[in-house]
């Protein structure tokens, strides 16, 4: 239209009726904001969490005071090119899974489990992953070339040191967690440990989960050169995940916000009785 009309010297109607449109077509101009200072938001917001979609990021700009339509944020985020690739996964079987019990109130139950990566100079390293089911709080994230079963029940009593041992212990059957250790531990300490069925990873489902969201947000992310720098970078993660990032399931609160709120209902419903 623009070339029929300034090389050729067309009229806008000629024009128009060349290619076929009504000539308001042509003049009609949109009057959508450009957004240029949201969707810089979001691109930065995007490359800080790399593997954030839309609903979390939205779940952050709201945390930050910006107010906008989670489909026009979405709108924007597939404009802008965002969307965050999908890796490879492994095929999961099919089938009927009974749901998982959650706890009603903090440690009542903790999950833990281990997950194993590699340093830049191929040196592999260990994560002892403990989290509280009830708040998804990540209380522990251990890392070392080796974590045996006396390693274990120390760092589960410094765990306990300030907020108490939990009820129920919950863990898969690797040799650590059935040594002679942690059952002499166990039974010292009056925590009752359940153990999942063999080859049923979804029975400690919550600490799976957790696993790979560590895995897909800091490990698949990082190259780690030592075993300290190993230990500070998921220390950073664990803290950010802790305090910063909204879960989805807690109706995007952190994990300390929701433990912080519920320890709060639970003193004001004391106070009533």
């Amino acid at each position: 239209m623009d070339w029929a009309i300034e090389e050729r010297g067309y009229s806008q109607r000629r024009a128009c009726g060349l290619v076929g449109i009504a000539p308001r077509v042509y003049r009609y101009r949109s009057s959508r904001p450009d957004d240029a200072g949201l969707r810089k938001r979001l691109h930065e917001l995007a490359a800080q969490r790399r593997r954030f979609g839309y609903r979390r990021l939205h779940l952050l700009l709201r945390r930050e005071g910006v107010t906008v339509n989670w489909k026009k944020l979405y709108r924007l985020y597939k404009e802008e090119r965002l969307t965050v690739r999908k890796r490879g996964g492994r095929k999961r079987a099919l089938g009927t899974r009974a749901p998982m019990a959650i706890p009603q109130d903090p440690n009542q139950r903790w999950s833990l489990d281990f997950v194993s990566d590699t340093l830049t100079d191929g040196r592999r390293f260990r994560i002892l992953c403990v989290i509280d089911d009830f708040s998804r709080e990540c209380l522990a994230a251990v890392v070392d070339n080796s974590l045996s079963g006396e390693r274990v029940a120390r760092e589960l009593d410094r765990i306990a040191e300030p907020r108490g041992y939990p009820c129920m212990i919950v863990s898969d059957n690797g040799t650590e967690l059935t040594s002679n250790a942690i059952l002499g531990w166990q039974e010292e300490r009056q925590v009752e440990w359940h153990y999942i069925a063999p080859g049923k990873p979804m029975q400690n489902g919550l600490v799976e989960s957790f696993i790979g969201r560590l895995r897909d947000e800091c490990l698949n992310e990082r190259l780690f050169t030592s075993y300290r720098h190993a230990r500070d970078s998921i220390e950073e993660w664990r803290i950010d995940y802790n305090l910063k990032r909204p879960h989805t399931s807690l109706d995007g609160l952190t994990p300390h916000e929701f433990a912080t709120r519920s320890r709060t209902d639970h003193n004001v419903n004391r106070a009533n009785l």
